[in-house]
């Protein structure tokens, strides 16, 4: 695939484009600051964008911002944020608009090489991918009253891991059990969370918004 690589560590932005150009992906770009970010991505339509969260020209959340604007600028580009740190605020802006095609994972994740192509993989797709510690982290706001409390702990467990992106064939594996016991665990979500009347992949897409979110 085609990438725009934003970080502004020459260390780390050197390092990433040898490992992405060697899994056979394209770095068509390689910048280090937003400015540029969104100028790269302008210039050369990318199918996915990998940025760091704190970036110059400020140091503060430029990288952010600069992937919420190509979000709204460019809606075909897939966005995944790299951050040394979970800042639930920014994960959750992330998600705000529409969860496909974004995601979020940490800095440590890149060194678990898998890891990290997997996420870029699921992102290219289409698909959320969001570290799992992202997951931990915004989940450990969750009020005792919220609709959430309502899951069994393996219904948690099955959202747990869709919020993180999986299919159900994926979280079936995962949790090793029967893809058709996902699925039932999926439709009890919906109906405790009062979803049952909303159709199709939205369903999926407000489930996971609700439990970060909450």
């Amino acid at each position: 695939m085609r990438i725009v690589l934003a970080e502004d560590s020459t260390l780390l932005r050197d390092g990433l484009t040898r490992l992405l150009v060697d899994e056979g992906h394209e770095v068509v770009a390689a910048v280090g600051d937003a400015d540029d970010l969104v100028a790269a991505v302008a210039r050369h339509r990318p199918e996915v964008v990998v940025t760091d969260v704190r970036m110059p020209p400020t140091n503060s959340d430029d990288g952010l911002r600069a992937a919420l604007e190509i979000r709204r600028e460019f809606p075909t580009v897939a966005v995944l944020v790299l951050s040394q740190y979970v800042e639930k605020r920014y994960a959750a802006q992330l998600l705000a608009d529409r969860s496909e095609g974004v995601g979020y994972v940490l800095k440590d994740r890149v060194a678990q090489v898998e890891d990290f192509l997997d996420a870029l993989d699921r992102v290219a797709a289409g698909a959320t991918a969001l570290d799992p510690e992202v997951v931990r982290q915004l989940m450990s706001g969750t009020s005792r009253t919220d609709p959430l409390s309502r899951l069994t702990p393996r219904e948690r467990d099955v959202l747990h891991h869709m919020a993180q992106g999986h299919t159900n064939a994926a979280v079936a594996q995962r949790l090793h059990v029967s893809q058709s016991a996902v699925e039932k665990h999926v439709n009890a979500i919906f109906d405790k969370l009062d979803l049952s009347d909303a159709t199709g992949y939205s369903r999926r897409v407000l489930a996971i918004l609700r439990y970060l979110g909450s």
